[in-house]
């Protein structure tokens, strides 16, 4: 593969189910994340020659226009195409892979990529046909929930929790294991928070808060008073002005728990089953963006370098185990780029569920020394098409930190796929 490089690689902090991001729309975070990563890698707008944006449960009520919108709302130029991905959870790992495509058949020179959702929006609906064309007497219009039919594999007739429920008996992945790794993925969340691990990273979010209706209605009331010549009136009163809210920090994670409290939780898909609330991936808002250059564009522009991206691979698996798909995807990509599991320095898996996290560490023989060594999913929260963005930003980043040479990024996929890339220092 031609060299193609990460130049910038920013993410939103990931907000909690109905939190601080909640009412922000996927199209915002992506605007957030993307104008972030263009600053901090130098990349002036104008040279983008395209736009990939993945995004899963399309939540915002411009989501169908979501990847343009992302670059007409950061100055991207008006002839720069753009395209929106769903390649459901491995979606923002997908749009590396098309970008990369895009510099290698000489199409693009510069190409933004990300991923972005906003799970808090998505909506209930009514079925079209009943609530447009009409009902029978007495049904009434039922509501669905967008986000649960998006967990849920039809074809396979299964929630993609039963899908970890599986590997895990597949697996003998006991409960036990699951809560610890849960743990785990907390506590090293938190060391790495406490020690700036991600500041490199993070794109800070400003919220603009209610504050300022009072001060508009003070303005108001002066200038009434100034208009009936009231000369008390305060030529310069003390106005507060508008502080946004600002949110630098991932909301999801639980360092405090233990793993005491979240034995006593009850499994949600299947008695006597692994998976519960603490050990399975948090719904989350959230956004990332990569920035890809190819080699004469990175000479041309003196672009800063954070990453070589060294190979890709994306393949399918029986959706009944979906979890399972990193373990192909990693094999495949690493084949491509002519290494072996020896060769990788960090590991970063997708940690959906606990149990899927495990089968597939039990299949590669990872090394956990050099795996999702600072949280995951669990910890993090999964945002579905922002997580490839942001394991692929944590990444690349870390390169900067760091002394290892070659870094893996992977995703199961529901459905029953996986992806993965494959990324090397400069």
């Amino acid at each position: 593969m031609s060299n193609i490089f990460i130049v910038a690689a920013k993410r939103t902090p990931f907000g909690a189910f109905g939190g601080a991001l909640k009412t922000l729309s996927s199209t915002e975070l992506g605007a957030i994340s993307t104008k972030a990563a263009l600053s901090a890698g130098n990349v002036d707008p104008s040279l983008v020659d395209a736009v990939y944006f993945g995004n899963v449960i399309q939540s915002s009520s411009d989501a169908a226009y979501l990847a343009r919108h992302i670059g007409l709302k950061c100055g991207i130029p008006i002839p720069t195409p753009a395209l929106t991905i769903n390649r459901l959870c491995g979606s923002g790992f997908e749009t590396v892979i098309q970008g990369a495509k895009s510099i290698s058949l000489n199409e693009a020179k510069i190409v933004v990529c990300g991923g972005s959702e906003n799970m808090s929006m998505a909506p209930l609906q009514a079925d079209g046909n009943d609530a447009r064309w009409g009902i029978s007497l007495g049904s009434g219009l039922k509501m669905r929930d967008s986000l649960w039919d998006g967990l849920t594999d039809q074809y396979a007739g299964t929630p993609m929790g039963v899908t970890a429920e599986n590997l895990a008996e597949k697996y003998g992945i006991s409960r036990q294991e699951c809560d610890e790794f849960a743990i785990r993925s907390q506590q090293t969340w938190a060391k790495a928070h406490k020690e700036g691990v991600f500041d490199l990273e993070i794109a800070k979010v400003e919220i603009e808060t209610k504050k300022g209706v009072k001060v508009r209605k003070r303005i108001s009331r002066i200038v009434f008073s100034r208009s009936i010549g009231n000369s008390n009136a305060s030529t310069s009163p003390n106005f507060h002005s508008r502080q946004p809210k600002v949110v630098d920090t991932d909301e999801h994670p639980r360092p405090d728990t233990s793993l005491e409290k979240i034995s006593s939780l009850r499994p949600v898909f299947k008695k006597d089953g692994v998976v519960t609330a603490a050990n399975a991936s948090g719904i989350c808002d959230g956004a990332g963006t990569i920035i890809l250059a190819s080699e004469d564009a990175v000479k041309e522009h003196d672009l800063q370098p954070l990453a070589r991206l060294a190979s890709y691979h994306v393949s399918g698996c029986d959706p009944t185990v979906m979890g399972i798909g990193p373990v192909p995807a990693i094999r495949g990509a690493l084949d491509r780029a002519g290494m072996s599991l020896a060769d990788v320095d960090r590991m970063e898996i997708n940690e959906a569920f606990a149990a899927q996290f495990l089968a597939c560490a039990k299949e590669l023989e990872l090394d956990m020394e050099k795996t999702n060594l600072h949280g995951g999913a669990i910890s993090l929260g999964h945002p579905l098409g922002a997580s490839g963005s942001r394991i692929t930003a944590h990444l690349a980043n870390e390169f900067r930190r760091g002394s290892g040479r070659v870094h893996v990024g992977s995703a199961c996929i529901g459905g029953g796929q996986g992806i993965a890339v494959v990324l090397e220092r400069v």
